[in-house]
């Protein structure tokens, strides 16, 4: 059955991505969930990690709150860092997953971090 959601996700993923497009002035926020975490980048144009956050990191490892609380201080922390780089506005790829939840969550962190998408 995992083998199906995997493929739906990247078959959404890949239609996404024809839509989804980083430019000079706008880098990509790219977003990753797994059942237990989420991750979050800003890529460039040449695909290279500009600066990424995760609920890895060691304070929300050991802090309480629910994933999607995490997701949303990931974003914020996300956004943080993308402004002290000079990144202002960016284009949000959710990645194929859907924009519900902590994905929806870590998006609003992030604008309510000061990110424009």
């Amino acid at each position: 059955m995992s083998q199906v959601k995997s493929q739906r996700r990247l078959k959404i993923k890949r239609r996404v991505s024809g839509k989804v497009s980083a430019s000079i002035e706008r880098p990509r926020l790219v977003v990753f969930r797994s059942n237990a975490e989420i991750y979050a980048q800003i890529v460039d144009v040449s695909n290279k990690t500009i600066c990424a956050a995760s609920s890895r990191e060691k304070d929300l490892v050991e802090s309480k709150d629910t994933n999607v609380a995490k997701a949303a201080i990931v974003g914020k922390r996300i956004a943080e860092k993308a402004k002290s780089l000079g990144v202002e506005k960016v284009v949000f790829d959710r990645n194929g997953f859907l924009y519900h939840g902590r994905i929806k969550s870590l998006a609003e962190g992030a604008r309510e971090g000061g990110l424009q998408f």
